[in-house]
């Protein structure tokens, strides 16, 4: 059996290809850096990171980005002996309509190098690629523009791509405008049998969220509709562990049978959520991925025991039994790159950042923007993947002024954060430890009146975060081990793409290293080793009712 969700934490709108019996699945990373991340599977159930595509600021520019922009859903393909990668880098999200730009990159090795982008001369998002029998390709997408609120406009739009010449064909198709859910986005065209089948999402990329999908004999229609028009949602089970099913994308198996990805969120079960237009739950794990195994009825394709998402399925009948992979994370700073599992926000990790100090096994960061920043900020992120862990870290800093701080956070973008974090207290003369909660760009402080005092002789100090579900607190150590826990608690559940506001949703919690200098005169935080430890828990914290299939 397959558990899901198979990739844990953000990691949102996933798209699977394969080159022989290796299966690669890439996922959606917004502001975060480097751009997109690649997985590899050899049995569909066990995925490992093995590519960020998009690595330079010659790729991916997002300096200056708003929260939840950047890269949306790319589409990874595999023909003609290249991966093939287009993507969107997002310059807009809270105004009236969105803008952008696309691209295409390839690379003969999934692990690069991968190529300079080519630009693709279309106003849309969610582009998709399809290699066609023919030898022709076309890509697909959701058109945007500047359209009034009572004309939506839902439209699905087909453009050949010539490689040779870079270019797109000025003659373009809109062959699907969508279903009453509406929003109708991520489009995929499969070929199968004689039949080309449209894939897409509907419904928002939230609790009414699903996949519509359609077939037609000409690549540009008519398509029509599946008979259960959607064959993937959970809106019709509000009480289900996986929610938010949607975003399709489906793939044959190099021994014929059928899967599709999709992604997923799973809501805390609480009662204690305050918004009562929330009630199906906030998912500080933000979007995740999931996968169902298909099966094909007078060629139509149906998820395999009913159109929700399940947790756990039938492995393909390739699939070996592993163990469990060890889901703790300690990175020791001892080696010469930053560890894939790190991102930054916007900006790649670069000397104007930070640095790998591998002699003295830290991480050395440089002073930059503070955290309300979408420029230049010297934080580093690890995504959250479980609803109880400790993360801990031992920090070096010398501030020499209230302007300067370094610390531990917990981040969902720059107006949603919980920083705990060593600044200099003028009142006291020294280092001392306090917490800004951002909510919904609402600044409460912690600590300023009776900030904690830190012993000028200390040259060290251990900052620990213990998430447990719907809350979180900090502690810090002076000495080894000897933890002193700070007496205020936290709503981590508030850290969720349900309860931010604005247009900008679709990421998902990180704990983060950070440090931030407003006076620019050069300091640096040394952060030596950082733990993340899940906590295993026997309590139900996700919604009661699974109707899994066995």
């Amino acid at each position: 059996m397959i558990s899901n969700p198979i990739i844990k934490g953000f990691n949102p709108d996933p798209v699977i290809c394969r080159q022989g019996d290796n299966y690669y699945l890439a996922t959606s990373t917004f502001e975060w850096f480097p751009g997109v991340r690649i997985y590899h599977s050899k049995n569909l159930q066990d995925w490992q990171l093995v590519a960020y595509p998009l690595d330079r600021v010659s790729q991916l520019d997002m300096r200056g980005i708003p929260n939840s922009g950047g890269v949306w859903a790319p589409c990874l393909t595999h023909h003609d002996g290249l991966f093939w990668l287009v993507y969107s880098n997002v310059k807009s999200v809270e105004s009236p309509w969105k803008c952008g730009d696309n691209f295409l990159v390839t690379a003969s090795n999934i692990e690069g190098p991968w190529s300079e982008p080519i630009q693709l001369p279309f106003a849309g998002f969610d582009p998709s690629l399809f290699h066609d029998a023919s030898g022709k390709k076309y890509i697909t997408y959701r058109e945007w523009g500047p359209r009034h609120h009572s004309n939506p406009h839902n439209h699905i739009v087909l453009q050949e791509y010539f490689h040779d010449t870079r270019s797109l064909s000025e003659k373009s198709s809109i062959i699907f405008t969508g279903t009453e859910r509406k929003l109708t986005e991520a489009p995929h065209i499969y070929q199968v049998g004689g039949y080309y089948y449209l894939f897409v999402a509907e419904g928002g990329t939230a609790y009414d969220h699903a996949v519509i999908v359609l077939r037609s004999r000409e690549l540009t229609g008519p398509f029509e509709l599946h008979p259960d028009e959607t064959i993937l949602t959970s809106a019709h089970m509000p009480e289900h562990a996986l929610q938010k099913a949607g975003h399709g994308a489906m793939l044959q198996t190099h021994n014929s049978q059928w899967y599709m990805v999709f992604l997923v969120g799973r809501p805390l079960n609480t009662n204690t959520q305050s918004a009562p237009e929330q009630t199906k739950g906030y998912c500080p794990l933000g979007r995740e991925t999931a996968i169902d195994q298909i099966e094909w009825r007078d060629n139509w394709p149906y998820v395999v025991g009913g159109q929700h998402a399940k947790s756990a399925i039938t492995a393909p009948d390739f699939s070996s039994s592993n163990d469990a992979p060890d889901e703790i994370f300690i990175d020791r700073f001892d080696s010469e790159k930053l560890d894939a599992e790190w991102q930054t926000l916007r900006v790649p990790f670069s000397e104007e950042l930070g640095e790998i100090c591998s002699d003295n096994k830290c991480l050395r960061l440089f002073g930059r923007d503070p955290l309300i920043s979408q420029f230049t900020q010297a934080t580093v992120g690890h995504r959250w993947k479980h609803f109880q862990f400790d993360a801990l870290t031992t920090l070096s800093f010398k501030p020499v002024n209230p302007q300067q701080n370094a610390g531990l956070v917990c981040y969902y973008n720059t107006q949603n954060w919980i920083y705990c974090f060593i600044d200099f207290d003028s009142a006291l003369g020294s280092r001392s430890l306090k917490i800004i909660q951002l909510d919904n760009n609402d600044a409460k402080y912690f600590l300023y009146d009776c900030p904690i005092a830190l012993p000028a002789w200390q040259e060290s100090v251990a900052l620990k975060v213990s998430v447990r579900a719907q809350t979180l607190s900090f502690s810090y150590a002076l000495e080894k081990d000897n933890w002193s826990p700070i007496d205020l608690t936290f709503e981590a559940w508030k850290l969720s793409d349900d309860y931010v506001k604005g247009k900008g949703f679709f990421t998902g919690a990180f704990v983060c290293l950070h440090c931030s200098d407003l006076s620019n005169r050069g300091i640096h935080a040394d952060f030596q080793q950082f733990e993340y430890r899940p906590i295993p828990s026997s309590n139900n914290l996700t919604k009661d009712v699974d109707h899994d299939r066995t």
